[in-house]
């Protein structure tokens, strides 16, 4: 597997495949690192910012095509 180059914020991530965030959220939620979301802490910010790496943009893809685009 390559290695991690860059991360998307859910908002990037939501405008770059053309959905609404909360969904991302929402689907993110059952996500592992090894399926593309990572946390990102900074110093002042205990809670973490959950960002996607490339293969969780894909993840996102293929769920998006299977669930919820196929029941339109």
């Amino acid at each position: 597997m390559a290695a991690v180059t860059r991360v998307f914020t859910p908002r990037r991530a939501a405008r770059m495949l053309e959905r609404d965030e909360k969904l991302l959220w929402d689907l993110a939620d059952r996500f592992e690192p090894e399926d593309g979301v990572l946390w990102i802490y900074e110093i002042d910010n205990d809670d973490g910012i959950m960002a996607f790496t490339d293969f969780g943009l894909e993840n996102f893809k293929e769920i998006i095509a299977d669930q919820i685009d196929r029941k339109d």
